[in-house]
């Protein structure tokens, strides 16, 4: 198989060849393994089934200073564009016609984060509970931007799947209650699901924590791959056994106790444990539950790659 056919066949609930994996990391990182193996070719080394591409998107500009009180805003939001399409779209056309892994088009913080990055976390919140007609105009306001923004590249035939992202939830449950989940983000996240979809493509999501109230939601909206799959938050064992047969989870390994603390020994054992459990019958992408950060041993991060690329 290749990298691509072993994604998608893990997508589609069928049997790798072996389980794919896509292993990111920070900066640091990044310096971290480059010196231990002495060179800077990290994606070569690592080898990744998935290669993540940063389509252009927008951001907030020189929002007034009412955006950061306490009282709903009354000045109109600014935004700016980011990136620039002609150097995307020859990234990703020489990508594909390099080698055929699965190109993911990564969009993060596209929803709810991108809402509270315009008021600040504890503003928003008290914003969907003390007004909420604002907080629907801005969440509603922001899901237009994002489809004319997908709109520009989704249709790409080099993209294969949109990662989309918002952390909706903290270590011990969802940061909003379910109600308020389904009342003011499925709406806004669905017409993009669709979108992406109506293209041919697959979605992936991002949301730290602890997301179980709300997976069959996503499981009803066409999800195709949760991300990131923390361990410390939920029980990803349960996780496969309800939800494994009808969505592909990304992500896993723990990122808070075994890469930062455990012996290369250690996590090379905990990778195959999870390669075991959630591979079973496809619906399943390696990683760690986080991007690897500098906290993690130069060796711990040579044995997740070894036990990454075992068959």
């Amino acid at each position: 198989m290749t990298s691509r056919e072993r994604v998608k066949a893990a997508i589609g609930h069928r049997t790798p060849d072996r389980v794919p994996y896509c292993i990111s990391f920070t900066k640091d990182g990044a310096d971290v393994l480059k010196a231990a193996i002495g060179h800077d070719d990290i994606p070569g080394f690592v080898g990744n089934d998935v290669i993540q591409v940063f389509p252009p998107w927008w951001t907030w500009y020189d929002l007034a200073p009412d955006w950061q009180g306490i009282e709903s805003p009354t000045s109109p939001p600014r935004v700016a564009g980011c990136g620039s399409y002609p150097e995307f779209f020859q990234q990703i056309e020489k990508l594909r016609t390099d080698q055929d892994r699965y190109i993911l088009a990564m969009v993060y913080g596209s929803h709810f984060e991108k809402a509270y990055f315009s008021r600040g976390i504890e503003n928003f919140l008290a914003d969907m509970a003390g007004d909420p007609p604002f907080a629907r105009r801005l969440l509603n306001g922001i899901i237009e931007k994002n489809m004319v923004m997908l709109e520009n590249f989704v249709a790409r035939p080099e993209i294969d799947g949109v990662l989309l992202g918002s952390d909706w939830g903290t270590q011990i449950d969802l940061i909003m209650s379910p109600d308020t989940w389904q009342e003011m983000i499925r709406p806004g996240e669905q017409r993009e699901y669709d979108l992406v979809h109506s293209y041919g493509k697959d979605v992936w999501v991002h949301s730290c924590g602890c997301v179980e109230k709300i997976i069959p939601s996503l499981i009803e909206m066409g999800l195709d791959v949760l991300n990131p799959v923390q361990p410390e938050a939920m029980d990803i064992a349960r996780l496969k056994r309800d939800y494994g047969k009808r969505l592909t989870f990304w992500g896993g390994l723990s990122t808070q106790k075994t890469l930062p603390y455990g012996t290369p020994d250690a996590v090379r054992a905990e990778a195959r444990d999870i390669k075991r459990l959630m591979g079973t019958g496809g619906g399943y992408i390696f990683a760690p539950a986080q991007e690897i950060q500098a906290d993690v041993p130069a060796a711990n991060m040579l044995a997740l790659i070894e036990a990454a690329k075992e068959g």
